[in-house]
């Protein structure tokens, strides 16, 4: 049976991942989760992430991240454009997440990116979810 929202899966995994305290989460691969993981990184939500080939399938194991009190660095994790619900925003309204303290991944032309740096890009694109 196929999944109908893979990247709602891999939202879904982090979150509950982070809310059973785990070091670690496995995820199927595919090139969206492996730019919206890289994103994650970049902005410092999660430690680390590695690929892991087992034949034809490839996994991302991503090393969540924690701090000094054990407490999730990611509070929430939401996923804002669905498969039947699409958000498109251009570059003049790409939202602030929590007043600048979150950060909103989105699918545009220049690739997968954050909101900041769409921002300095001036573009728009899909907005597929929201973290802080």
């Amino acid at each position: 049976m196929s999944m109908t929202d893979p990247i709602a899966d891999l939202l879904t995994r982090i979150r509950n991942g982070l809310a059973v305290g785990k070091r670690w989460v496995d995820i199927p691969a595919s090139n969206m989760k492996k730019r919206i993981v890289y994103v994650l990184k970049e902005d410092h939500y999660i430690k680390d992430f590695i690929f892991i080939a087992d034949g034809n399938k490839e996994t991302i194991r991503v090393f969540l991240k924690y701090d000094y009190h054990n407490k999730p660095v990611i509070t929430t994790i939401e996923r804002v454009s669905k498969p039947g619900c699409r958000v498109y925003v251009d570059s003049k309204s790409i939202p602030r997440v929590l007043d600048g303290l979150g950060i909103s991944i989105l699918s545009t032309p220049k690739g997968v990116i954050s909101n900041k740096t769409a921002k300095k890009m001036n573009v728009g694109g899909e907005l597929i979810c929201n973290v802080w």
